[in-house]
């Protein structure tokens, strides 16, 4: 099969290219997909989890990407809850090749079906940015109706998707962001909008959650905006300072078949919009990863027309 592989962590996107793979074999409770579209982050080529397995051995020339959507081609010994022709989407093992290839291995919970209206494109862009505005706000900062939330990085991928479903919850949301973002996070459903880089932060006043993509010093000066009770989450490793009288939580986004489900129901009957840049073949992959502009959205690999 054709994969896009990682030299060394030095090289970065870069460095990735298109290679000629042994199609992997499914393993016990496995699945094998033929994919159809995927996701990356190109901040996993970071991870300690890229460049070694769950044994801590080297991994050599990992195929990177994390999201996906297909369909699957075989199962593993003793799989359940998925069948042969299944169309699915979902988020891969963090220490196992990727989904920048044209058939990946992955756990069948890690998986849930994915509607024959939804298209393959919009599947691959749900999985990491979907589960971690859900993880994020329902699992973590455990939101409710009529509760503040400050929303950090509001018109981006987790950002847009964390607007959305705190907006749907009842919530009212406070976005941020550069000033071009204004419109779009409104567009989201925030109510407010503060420019970071003119307008003071500290004037949103106290919350109930923050919702950080940033960290850093923006991290910490949201901490003192969280009111007594409230929840600093975050998703850049522990925040570099806690509210006095609150919470503050960092998380790793987990797999999970149930909230991929109720993510993609809301697509589907259109309160969740995703936020979708480019879009190439695996042909041209490397040059999509390797922009010479910014991209606004997800960059999703499109693998088979």
């Amino acid at each position: 099969m054709k994969a896009i592989v990682a030299p060394n962590e030095a090289a970065g996107t870069a460095g990735m290219t298109l290679v000629e793979r042994p199609e992997p074999e499914p393993a016990i409770n496995d699945v094998l997909v033929e994919v159809h579209a995927s996701g990356f982050t190109a901040g996993e080529l970071t991870w300690p989890s890229t460049w070694a397995d769950r044994a801590g051995q080297d991994r050599t020339s990992p195929i990177p990407g994390h999201e996906l959507a297909g369909v699957v081609t075989a199962l593993g010994y003793g799989t359940t809850g998925l069948s042969v022709g299944q169309r699915v989407f979902g988020l891969t093992d963090w220490t196992r090749d990727g989904t920048l290839a044209e058939y990946a291995a992955v756990e069948a919970r890690n998986l849930a079906p994915l509607p024959g209206d939804v298209d393959f494109t919009v599947g691959a862009s749900l999985p990491i940015s979907g589960l971690t505005a859900w993880q994020g706000l329902f699992d973590h900062g455990r939101v409710k109706s009529g509760q503040s939330v400050l929303v950090h990085g509001a018109a981006g991928g987790v950002g847009s998707l964390v607007t959305q479903l705190a907006r749907e919850a009842g919530a009212y949301v406070i976005g941020t962001g550069h000033a071009a973002a204004r419109q779009t996070a409104l567009d989201f459903g925030a109510r407010e909008f503060v420019d970071l880089d003119n307008e003071s932060l500290e004037a949103v006043g106290a919350v109930d959650l923050v919702f950080d993509v940033f960290g850093g010093d923006i991290g910490k000066r949201s901490a003192g905006l969280v009111r007594a009770g409230g929840t600093l989450v975050s998703v850049t490793g522990p925040p570099p300072a806690r509210p006095k009288d609150g919470l503050a939580i960092d998380f790793v986004v987990e797999a999970d078949r149930a909230q991929l489900g109720k993510i993609v129901e809301r697509v589907r009957d259109g309160r969740l919009r995703t936020v979708i840049g480019t879009v190439a073949t695996l042909a041209d992959a490397v040059a999509a990863l390797n922009p010479t502009e910014r991209v606004k959205g997800k960059t999703i690999i499109r693998v088979r027309a």
